[in-house]
C-alpha cells in the first residue's frame, strides 16, 4: 500500500527512518510533513531540522502548540524538550519521535517512500542551465502523463525529500533538480532518488570555496554517475571535454546532448535569435524536426537538448518533445525579459551568478541589443568563489569591456575588482559607477538608458538584485503613466 498524508502513521515511519517512539500514541495519522513551524498546523509532523541560521528544535514549543500531531527530534534534543514542553499523557499529546540526525533522517524517509511508488525518476544537475533543463524536462514529460517535480530551489538535502515525500497514487515521473556546495551531496541526492535517468548539464566555476577547482567540481557532478544504479540512463552534455572525461573515466554507456554533430542529440540551423525566442532543428537518430523556443540564446538551445534528451529516453514521442519545448516560458530570474517605458529593455538575470553563467548572460544579451541600442550592465556579487573571488571578479570586468557594454553598475564586495578588470579591458572609468545600494543602481540605470537600450540585472541570488529589478520596474512604470496623462 502506498504511503500517503492523512493515513501514514508513526508506527510506519519509524523502522524507514531508523526512529524512536518517544512519547504519544503510534497511530494516529500525519496530515502532512513541515520544516516550517510557521505553517505547521493541526495534525501536521513537524520535523526539526538545523540549519546555519536557525534551529528548529528552537520551535518545537511552537509548533505542539500549534496543533501538531507529532515531532521528529534529535536525540540529543530530548533533555530539553521535556524541560520545555509540558507534558501531556493524554491520547492528545503529540507524537514525539527522536532520531540521530534529523537531516539524514529526512532524507532516508524520501529514500523509502520514493521506493514505495512505481514512478521514473529524472534527476538533472550541472553547474549551470539545470533548472531551465529540469522546467523544460517537465513541460516534455507532463504532455503524455501526470508529473511531480521540484518546486522552487527545493534541490538541496532537504528539498529533495520533501518533493518525493509529496509523491500520491496516479504520479507516474519524477523530475527532479540535483544541486550543491560540498563533495559527497549529490552522492547522497542519488541514493536518496535512485534515478531512472540522471543528466548533467555541464561543469563550470561554481561552489569553488566548497570545491576548491572546476576539477572538483566536475568529480562532484560525477556522483551522480557514480551513485546510480547500473541500468540507469545517464545524459550528459557531450560538448563538455571536462565533463566528458569524468564520465569516461567512471566507463558508463552515455547519451550525448550537444551543438556538436557528434552528439545522440543535437541541434542545427541555430537562427532568429531575438527578445522573442531562438529557433533550431532537433535532430535525433534519423529524425530532425523545428523548433520554435520562447526563450533566447544559445545556452537555452543546450538547454532545450538536455530536455529532448530526457524526454526521448523517457518515451516521449518526437511531437511531445516539440510541444514541450516550444511551451516552455522561462523562469522568473533566469533571464527574464521585460519591456519597459521609452523602448528599453530589462532583462532579469538575478537568480544566480557564477563566472560561466555570467559570460553566457553577457553574450547572449549582447546579442539581442538592436542596432541602435545599447548594452547596459548592472552586477552584484557572484558568490562561494573562495580564494578565487578576487581574480574571477576581475574576468567579470574584463567580460564586460569585451562586450562592448556601454555603462557598467556594480554593488558588492567585490565591485572594485570587478571595476578593475573592466578598466584593464580597456573600459572607460567614466561609464562605471559603484553603488551601495539597489535604489543607486537604479537611479544611475533609468537616467543612462535611452530607446533601444537593453539592461542586465545579473548577481548571486543573496545580493538581492531582484529588488533592484522591481525598483527599475517600478520607475519606468511611473514614467509610462506619467507620459500617458
Amino acid at each position: 500500500m502506498h504511503p500517503e498524508w492523512g493515513t501514514i502513521t508513526a508506527a510506519e515511519l519509524i523502522g524507514p527512518i531508523q526512529g524512536k517512539l518517544v512519547s504519544g500514541p503510534q497511530d494516529i495519522p500525519f496530515a502532512g510533513l513541515s520544516t516550517d513551524s510557521r505553517k505547521a498546523g493541526p495534525g501536521a509532523l513537524f520535523w526539526a531540522l538545523k540549519g546555519e541560521r536557525f534551529d528548529g528544535h528552537d520551535f518545537v514549543q511552537k509548533a505542539v502548540q500549534s496543533g501538531v500531531s507529532g515531532v521528529v527530534i534529535c536525540k540529543t534534543y530530548l533533555p530539553r524538550l521535556q524541560a520545555e514542553v509540558e507534558p501531556d499523557r493524554t491520547q492528545n499529546s503529540p507524537t514525539v519521535i527522536a532520531v540521530k540526525d534529523t537531516l539524514k533522517a529526512l532524507g532516508d524517509l524520501g529514500r523509502w517512500w520514493r521506493r514505495q511508488y512505481d514512478v521514473s525518476v529524472v534527476a538533472v544537475t550541472g553547474s549551470a542551465g539545470k533548472t531551465t533543463t529540469k522546467e523544460m524536462c517537465a513541460c516534455i514529460l507532463e504532455q503524455g502523463i501526470p508529473v511531480l517535480k521540484s518546486q522552487g530551489n527545493f534541490n538541496n538535502l532537504i528539498g529533495v525529500p520533501l518533493t518525493l515525500v509529496r509523491l500520491t497514487p496516479g504520479i507516474a515521473q519524477v523530475v527532479l533538480e540535483l544541486g550543491m556546495n560540498h563533495p559527497g551531496e549529490i552522492a547522497r541526492l542519488t541514493r536518496i532518488t535512485d534515478p531512472d535517468l540522471g543528466v548533467i548539464t555541464n561543469v563550470g566555476k561554481v561552489h569553488l570555496e566548497g570545491l576548491g577547482s572546476v576539477e572538483q567540481v566536475a568529480r562532484a557532478k560525477g556522483e551522480l554517475l557514480e551513485e546510480s544504479s547500473p541500468g540507469t540512463h545517464i545524459i550528459v552534455n557531450g560538448d563538455d571535454r571536462l565533463l566528458m572525461h569524468v564520465a569516461r573515466r567512471l566507463r558508463r554507456d552515455l547519451i550525448t546532448f550537444g551543438l556538436g554533430p557528434q552528439n545522440h542529440v543535437s541541434a542545427g540551423e541555430i537562427r532568429g535569435n531575438t527578445l522573442d525566442g531562438v529557433s533550431f532543428v532537433l535532430h535525433y537518430r534519423e529524425g530532425s524536426w523545428p523548433v520554435n523556443l520562447r526563450v533566447p540564446g544559445r545556452h537555452n538551445v543546450q538547454n532545450a537538448l538536455a530536455a529532448a534528451a530526457a524526454g526521448f529516453v523517457a518515451g516521449a514521442d518526437p511531437e511531445q518533445v516539440v510541444k514541450g519545448l516550444e511551451e516552455f516560458q522561462g523562469i522568473k530570474g533566469r533571464f527574464t525579459i521585460e519591456r519597459l517605458s521609452r523602448g528599453i529593455t530589462m532583462i532579469d538575470d538575478t537568480y544566480n551568478s557564477n563566472p560561466e553563467a555570467l559570460r553566457v548572460s553577457l553574450e547572449t544579451a549582447k546579442s539581442l541589443v538592436p542596432e541602435r541600442g545599447r548594452l547596459l550592465v548592472a552586477l552584484g556579487d557572484m558568490l562561494e568563489l573562495g580564494d578565487a573571488a578576487e581574480m574571477e571578479h576581475k574576468v567579470a570586468g574584463r567580460l564586460v569591456a569585451d562586450v562592448g557594454a556601454a555603462a557598467l553598475v556594480v554593488l558588492g564586495n567585490h565591485a572594485q575588482d570587478t571595476i578593475q578588470g573592466a578598466i584593464e579591458a580597456g573600459f572607460s572609468g567614466k561609464h562605471i559607477t559603484a553603488v551601495e545600494t539597489h535604489e543607486q543602481m537604479v537611479k544611475v540605470l533609468t537616467h543612462a538608458a535611452r530607446e533601444g537600450d537593453i539592461v542586465l540585472f545579473k548577481a548571486s541570488q543573496l545580493m538581492g538584485l531582484g529588488k533592484a529589478v522591481a525598483l527599475c520596474k517600478a520607475s519606468m512604470e511611473r514614467e509610462r503613466a506619467a507620459d500617458a496623462l
